[in-house]
């Protein structure tokens, strides 16, 4: 009888223990999975706070040169701003169209161009023939779609980047403080204060990469209009704009400059790329140090590991934004642990 009863109750015992097992194992996957739709969310929310500080930023200068009020100074901010996009839009719109236009059509046969000329070669044939049989032409586009996937469609994300921008803009006070109400009394006056610090650091970042993205703007143009190529505009406003992605982003301008730079010649394509190459050694050697003077300093291989991360568990939105993310998680860490030892 009591053989019988311990039995019973080894048999209660390892079923309670699957099921605590399963009942562990199915609330990491819901956690996991709810982990990663909000992280999008949250994405799509630090981007809209990045815009609002942008404006705020621009508004701040108008506060220290002409003293007025902030009020007044974000409304001047978002007209001043507005106006220079549809001033840029009248003079070069139609010109930027007309060169985007002709770059979108003049890509693909450039592609197949570049095919051809390799698959005329012995070499070459082999290592196409080896590419397609292989299938990782299929693969390597199913992880570029995945690295540089949106969230909820890139138009969808757009309208709602804009939206929570604009009522960052409007009421910033409201969110921030919400924020810090949401903490326990003690961490009050800290939650405030790792807000205020996490603020100033977005702020530095957005200042380094509009200075980046300039200097890599027109530093690209004046190239090549010195060599030659067409499309000066829609190259460089590319090599401007994909500047604000590390290690990824010049890397991805380049290959539509040297598809472009073919169709004159391999000389050509060569240069352009040396060209490339070589703008962005100046910016790592010289503008770089510069604004990490004035930012906080990240480890080259610690955001590289970061875009990886971040863009296979958020694609687009998370390469791009994965250099602040990391400016963000290295001061809460900063501030809530190292500090506190």
């Amino acid at each position: 009888m009591t053989e019988s009863n311990t039995n019973q109750n080894n048999e209660f015992s390892f079923r309670k223990k699957v099921w605590i097992a399963v009942s562990i194992t199915s609330l990491m996957v819901i956690f996991l999975f709810l982990f990663q739709i909000l992280f999008s969310v949250l994405l799509l929310i630090l981007a809209g706070a990045l815009i609002a500080l942008y404006f705020y930023g621009v508004a701040g200068i108008f506060e220290r040169k002409f003293h007025c009020a902030s009020r007044t100074a974000i409304i001047l901010s978002v007209i001043i701003n507005l106006l220079l996009l549809a001033g840029t839009i009248w003079f070069i719109g139609a010109r930027i169209q007309a060169q985007t236009s002709e770059l979108a059509q003049t890509l693909p046969s450039t592609i197949e161009q570049v095919k051809e000329q390799i698959g005329s070669t012995a070499l070459g044939s082999q290592l196409l023939q080896q590419f397609n049989a292989s299938g990782d032409s299929t693969k390597t586009l199913s992880i570029v779609k995945r690295f540089f996937s949106s969230s909820f469609g890139i138009l969808s994300d757009l309208y709602i980047v804009a939206l929570i921008a604009i009522f960052f803009i409007v009421s910033p006070k409201v969110y921030t403080n919400g924020m810090v109400k949401l903490l326990p009394v003690k961490a009050k006056e800290k939650g405030a204060d790792i807000i205020h610090k996490i603020g100033d650091i977005l702020k530095k970042w957005l200042k380094a990469q509009l200075f980046g993205m300039l200097f890599i703007g027109v530093l690209t143009a004046i190239g090549l209009v010195i060599i030659g190529i067409p499309m000066v505009l829609p190259l460089s406003i590319i090599a401007g704009l994909l500047n604000v992605i590390p290690n990824f982003g010049p890397l991805i301008a380049l290959v539509p400059g040297v598809l472009i730079g073919l169709l004159q010649g391999t000389t050509t394509a060569i240069i352009i790329a040396c060209m490339y190459t070589f703008i962005q050694i100046i910016q790592t050697a010289v503008s770089q140090p510069l604004l990490q003077k004035k930012m906080i300093n990240i480890s080259p291989a610690l955001v590289i590991i970061g875009q990886v991360a971040f863009g296979l568990l958020a694609g687009f939105w998370g390469v791009l934004l994965a250099t602040p993310l990391i400016a963000i998680l290295i001061i809460l860490i900063q501030e809530l642990y190292i500090n506190e030892q």
